[in-house]
């Protein structure tokens, strides 16, 4: 789960890019059609193969274009009343029910959590200061790189995540610096549950989807139920279940939700149309803290817009707002690979919306991933082939120094360093995110492979070489 700052695989690792914020050309003088959006967006799901989109566009409180593309994982044609996940994006609605407590009088926004929400303790006296905001802004001093979040995955309610932190430390003095960390929005939302008696469902259903009408809408698979999302496998899109971590009830990136009720959730974060809080609480929910451009659950752009993307193993989307010219973009994708085409569907729709015109879609991600195919058919055959000649290989270096000879192993055996580095390499792209093997298995599916191709041919063409190394100065 991934904000605007969180690299995606990047090109160094042949996979693909760093996410950006769109342009905002000049305000159109004349709004364009519907047609015009669905025209790029029929186009780009043409280019890129992704299996499943949904998108919506709203200008104030109007939603001006929905529409799905492709289809779910049963057959069914995807429309914009699909349920998809929202991945990270679920952040700003989990700061929104914060946000409604604390105008209530229920949560302290600047009073420390720990004395709100008693369960709360940590194996590091600082969290003790953890205030409401520092998680909601992600400054608490909660890391990836402090907190065992594997561990956390495995929870089974809120009320369990919150107590498996106990254990766990704070990389930096709350509030002194940001960290993009699931751990904070999980907090918050079970600091919701205890501020107001309900489950942290109940809430978001009472108090923010069915205020909006967001009929769609839920934190939980039981109560709307997604289709599977997908990963590509060098350019086949495969239908997965997601990939095993805390998703029911999650703070950080449960929240289920098909384009249509995206629209009614943008016009209010435009304040437009039904509000959940006051237009102050809107403003401090988008204003950055003190040390990043990061509000309550929105990434804050230099031009003023706000947006926030969120990545699964399977789904991907992003949420985009611009409050001077009152326009909101939101788009979903069943489909999870090395590019996230819902950035560039959404930076598309921005272009159009504001006058401009979108990028060409492009097909890179393919391209990536044949190369990726053909790189590991190549580390297959001259795996093989070096199996094949390791006898004659053995044979020009027998009675030769054993420290020369090992090093003629060293260049085979690289692939297997770098494969085994893999994760780590990922989650330092990642800003510090802990990304687990097991993952790498999901969206960056064909890059894993053929590293694991090339790493085990390698090995393959070590041991061929060893063992015919030791037959050969047997027979001699």
């Amino acid at each position: 789960m991934k904000p605007k700052a969180l690299k995606l695989i990047g090109a160094a690792l042949a996979a693909a890019a760093v996410i950006a914020a769109p342009a905002s050309p000049a305000h159109a003088e004349t709004a364009p059609d519907a047609e015009a959006y669905d025209a790029y967006l029929t186009d780009l799901v043409e280019t890129t193969g992704v299996p499943g989109l949904s998108a919506v566009v709203t200008h104030g409180a109007e939603t001006v274009f929905a529409a799905g593309y492709g289809e779910d994982s049963n057959g069914d044609p995807v429309t914009e009343r699909t349920p998809m996940r929202v991945a990270s994006v679920s952040k700003s609605f989990t700061a929104m029910a914060v946000m409604i407590l604390v105008e209530e009088g229920a949560v302290e926004l600047d009073g420390p959590v720990a004395e709100q929400l008693p369960e709360f303790a940590m194996a590091d006296p600082r969290a003790g200061e953890v205030t409401v905001r520092q998680l909601l802004d992600q400054t608490s001093g909660f890391s990836d790189t402090t907190i065992d979040v594997t561990e956390l995955d495995d929870a089974d309610s809120l009320e369990e995540y919150v107590s498996r932190l106990a254990d766990d430390s704070l990389a930096a003095d709350p509030g002194t610096d940001w960290a993009y960390c699931n751990a904070n929005l999980n907090v918050a939302a079970r600091l919701v549950e205890v501020a107001s008696g309900r489950s942290f469902a109940d809430f978001m259903r009472e108090r923010v989807f069915t205020p909006l009408g967001m009929e769609d809408s839920a934190t939980r698979d039981e109560d709307v139920m997604p289709g599977l999302g997908y990963n590509s496998l060098y350019g086949w899109w495969i239908a997965r279940e997601e990939a095993p971590g805390f998703l029911d009830d999650s703070g950080s990136g449960g929240v289920i939700a098909s384009a249509a009720d995206m629209g009614k959730w943008l016009a209010s974060q435009n304040g437009e149309g039904v509000q959940l809080v006051s237009p102050a609480g809107l403003e401090a929910m988008h204003a950055p803290s003190a040390v990043e451009d990061y509000g309550m659950g929105w990434g804050v752009e230099s031009d003023g817009t706000l947006s926030h993307s969120g990545n699964l193993m399977t789904y991907n989307s992003v949420e985009w707002i611009d409050p001077a010219t009152g326009y909101g973009i939101a788009v979903m994708s069943t489909g999870a690979g090395l590019a996230d085409v819902t950035w560039t569907a959404m930076e598309g729709l921005a272009a159009i919306a504001e006058g401009g015109t979108p990028a060409e879609p492009s097909r890179t991600g393919q391209v990536y991933e044949l190369v990726l195919l053909l790189a590991a058919l190549a580390a297959i055959g001259l795996g093989v082939l070096g199996v094949v000649r390791s006898r004659r290989w053995a044979e020009k270096r027998a009675g030769r120094k054993l420290w020369r000879t090992a090093l003629r192993m060293v260049p085979v055996l690289v692939p297997a360093v770098v494969f085994a580095a893999f994760p780590a390499a990922v989650s330092f792209l990642s800003n510090g995110r802990t990304i687990p093997w097991n993952q790498m298995f999901y969206f960056a599916l064909p890059l894993t492979l053929t590293l694991m191709a090339a790493a085990v041919a390698g090995v393959a063409v070590a041991v061929a070489r060893a063992v015919r190394l030791k037959s050969v100065g047997s027979a001699a």
